[in-house]
């Protein structure tokens, strides 16, 4: 007897909610029709290899994965597709902060300071503003010193564990920057780690895109369109589903863009973090 077609989609745990989010997720697209299980990874590096080579059809990968998905698939002579987003997945942006009550004030007068930030392999953390300030003339490592919180390497920033521990360096004096979201800026604001008007933004980066889910162009098409109907249809207002959207940060899935991928690609390229072939080429890194 031949098994009923299923999609199978790949996820980080870098969180026990994820259990949580996609177990529900799980019920809910097999009770309208899908067939639709998920086997979840430990880092993202792992994930995007399955992805590529086809053993799994999906995967809901951060930024960093995205990029090396592409450049993997492209490499393979495949393809990857950028299906849904969150609809808070856009139009992000990271900055990177000053004690308020220090002399700087601009990104000129970092030269020579020591900068913060979050794991590795953060987009937010870590790559995105270290490169903000790489591109107003100030080389990491050459024209001031980076120290780096490595907390959950592999996660590729989902744990803000890093951010938080650089903030904490920032508030102790121990630094004269931190990296970090925006949004971690006020989450940190509001847990009592920063105190209000305690700091002051001295760069940002451009606005970028987050997570998205990535499928492969060897993917069932009909499971695919099907997948996709039914995340987008996904109703906050339903009540079996709002509380997984409320874990998993959004209110609406959307559809997955591209334009939003251009400062990490550069970021990426400036580091050296991946080839252009999808290897991993970043010193240091072992997720």
């Amino acid at each position: 007897m031949t098994a009923p077609a299923e999609l199978v989609m790949g996820a980080v745990a870098y969180d026990p909610k994820v259990v949580t989010i996609w177990n529900g997720f799980r019920r809910w697209l097999r009770d309208k029709g899908l067939g639709f299980d998920f086997v979840l990874y430990s880092n993202y590096e792992r994930q995007v290899e399955d992805l590529v080579a086809g053993r799994i059809d999906a995967a809901w990968n951060s930024p960093l994965a995205w990029v090396r998905a592409q450049r993997l698939a492209r490499a393979r002579g495949g393809a990857v597709r950028a299906l849904v987003m969150r609809d808070t997945d856009q139009d992000l942006v990271s900055v990177v902060v000053v004690d308020s009550r220090a002399p700087f004030q601009s990104v000129a007068d970092l030269a020579g300071a020591t900068v913060a930030t979050g794991a590795v392999d953060s987009p937010q953390g870590t790559l995105l503003p270290l490169d903000a300030l790489r591109q107003q003339g100030l080389v990491p490592g050459q024209d001031f010193k980076v120290r780096r919180f490595d907390v959950g390497v592999g996660l590729h920033g989902d744990h803000v564990g890093g951010e938080r521990d650089a903030v904490r360096a920032l508030v102790a004096g121990e630094v004269d920057a931190a990296c970090l979201l925006d949004a971690n800026h006020l989450v940190f604001a509001q847990e009592g780690l920063l105190v209000p008007g305690g700091t002051r933004v001295i760069a940002t980066t451009p606005l970028f895109d987050h997570c998205n889910m990535t499928v492969t162009d060897g993917a069932d098409p009909s499971l695919v369109s099907q997948f996709e109907a039914l995340l987008l249809a996904m109703d906050y207002g339903d009540a079996a589903v709002r509380p997984l959207l409320d874990l998993e940060g959004l209110t609406k899935w959307v559809d997955g863009r591209l334009d939003g991928y251009g400062p990490l690609e550069r970021a990426v390229d400036a580091t050296g973090f991946y080839g252009r072939g999808g290897s991993i080429t970043a010193a240091g890194y072992a997720p």
